[in-house]
């Protein structure tokens, strides 16, 4: 009864233990290969298989999703012969699980070394101070090298990305010093333009002055000058109008005896004036003779006959 129990129970496990080999749950974005007898059977996707214990075994299991991967820091020598260590990191994803299996026997490895290599020739065609400005040109330089050989692995290589460029310390040193003194170079440019801008904006300022100057200096020479000619028509025509007057005063009655009056008075008051200027004393030869002076004077404006 005991053996038979015994039995029983070994043939139960040995039956669970094969129903857990036949069946296989593949995670999802992952690929397993199958071998039957040591050869290539097929692929399982993602979900719930069968399998057959003894006969078939899962031998390699690839991850679908994109992996990134550090590739190791090495010394490349620039197109000018100066040490340059460079580090990055690279992108890549399993598009062909049987190629990656069977297709090398380390794909990654593979794909490290082709990356250094590919590096190390892609810096070698360049200068050092282009290898500063060239990132993109290397990156796509280098995923394109890798595209190409990593096909035949069942590998697609997405990116590559230079994560430091590191020259050695003098190198560091000498290109401080040539961005320091640039950098005081445009300074000094910077300092002189402005000296120049503001020696023109000075000239620029005293000739505006100096138009602006002359145009009122202009202007008050014009408004003098009407000005001055304004006054002479006054007078002119305050004159004129004064005259007319005075000639319609002498038509009247009486009006030329009005002005012979008026010009005896401004004679002897003249001849008055001019006794007085000087130290010498004028005098008339006759003074007794005043009424025939007068005469004199009211004659020069009597109308002749």
């Amino acid at each position: 009864m005991f053996g038979t129990s015994l039995v029983a129970v070994i043939a139960l496990l040995l039956a669970v233990t094969f129903i857990i080999q036949c069946l296989k749950v593949v995670p999802q974005q992952h690929a397993w290969i199958v071998e039957r007898l040591g050869k290539y059977h097929r692929t399982l996707t993602p979900g719930l298989s069968f399998i057959l214990p003894f006969i078939d075994r899962v031998a390699y299991k690839h991850l679908l999703k994109e992996i990134p991967m550090d590739v190791p820091s090495q010394v490349c020598i620039t197109k000018d012969n100066t040490q340059l260590t460079v580090d990055g990191v690279l992108y890549f994803q399993v598009t062909d699980p049987t190629r990656a299996s069977y297709g090398s026997s380390n794909f990654i490895v593979a794909i490290t070394q082709l990356a250094q290599t590919t590096l190390r020739s892609v810096i070698g065609k360049l200068e050092l101070d282009r290898t500063f400005e060239e990132r993109e040109f290397i990156n796509s330089s280098v995923v394109s090298a890798l595209d190409e050989a990593a096909m035949s692995w069942g590998v697609k290589v997405l990116r590559y990305e230079i994560k430091d460029l590191t020259p050695p310390n003098e190198i560091l040193r000498s290109m401080q010093a040539q961005i320091t003194a640039e950098r005081e170079k445009r300074a000094l440019i910077a300092a002189s333009e402005g000296r120049k801008q503001e020696q023109i904006n000075i000239a620029t300022g005293e000739r505006e002055a100096a138009i602006q100057r002359s145009e009122g200096e202009k202007q008050a020479e014009i408004n003098k000058a009407e000005g001055q000619a304004a006054a002479i028509t006054a007078v002119a025509a305050a004159t004129a109008t004064a005259l007319e007057r005075i000639a319609l005063a002498v038509e009247r009655p009486g009006g030329m005896s009005a002005v012979n009056l008026k010009v005896a008075e401004q004679y002897v008051q003249a001849f008055g004036e001019i006794a007085k200027q000087g130290n010498t004393i004028v005098v008339p030869a006759n003074l007794s003779d005043l009424p025939s002076m007068i005469s004199t004077a009211m004659a020069v404006i009597k109308p002749k006959a």
